[in-house]
């Protein structure tokens, strides 16, 4: 027995059985002329309702497939129309599996476009973010007792060799010298404004103090 149930797509029980009977008549199994009743699928074939066989009939009817005759059953009247039954419904059921697919694809795009402008925002905010930073910034240092540099001048300390990092100022007391003289020689109390990178920073105290880093 072929026990007819519910597809996903929602194909109706009734629909799902004349599709099985066109297939039967168009493959020859059923052949034109033949006769066969409700009563006859119902009790050998499926398991459903004789109301919902009457409705497959009169389907196939609508489509001059079979021919329904009053107290006597259903008489196959076209193979050819029932061929062409089944490719119309092979087509709808192409169609429909397209346009669902479609409608995945489209929901798809509709999540990335939305994912894809908010990465656009994130990286045009966050170059934004990096134009405006200064990746130079400026530190002190005050030269104390002991420094190696005290003595000598700005020139001979090589500053800008050593550290990367720019002496942009000098303050000796209420003095500020903006540049500082390369060959003024660094003296006890100073203070050095200089500007340059993080590492330039951890360079130039290492270099003020005498240790190697």
């Amino acid at each position: 027995m072929v026990q007819i149930e519910r597809n996903r797509d929602n194909t109706s029980i009734y629909a799902k059985i004349a599709y099985d009977i066109a297939a039967r008549i168009a493959s020859g199994e059923v052949a034109e002329g033949a006769r066969f009743s409700g009563r006859s699928l119902m009790g050998s074939s499926y398991r459903v309702s004789q109301e919902t066989i009457r409705r497959a009939m009169k389907l196939l009817s609508d489509m001059n497939i079979i021919e329904i005759k009053q107290n006597s059953g259903a008489m196959v009247v076209s193979r050819k129309k029932a061929a062409a039954y089944l490719e119309k419904r092979r087509m709808g059921r192409d169609i429909h599996a397209l346009k669902t697919e479609l409608k995945n694809l489209m929901e798809q795009r509709a999540t990335l476009d939305i994912r894809i402008q908010k990465l656009v925002s994130e990286i045009l905010d966050l170059n934004d973010r990096f134009e405006k930073s200064n990746p130079l910034r400026n530190y002190e240092f005050r030269l104390g007792e002991g420094s190696p540099l005290l003595g000598r001048t700005i020139r001979e300390c090589e500053f800008r060799r050593h550290t990367g990092a720019l002496i942009v100022a000098l303050k000796r007391g209420e003095e500020v010298f903006l540049p500082p003289d390369p060959d003024m020689a660094l003296e006890d109390g100073d203070t050095l404004m200089i500007a340059g990178s993080p590492m330039g920073a951890l360079q130039a105290d290492a270099l003020i103090k005498g240790e190697a880093l």
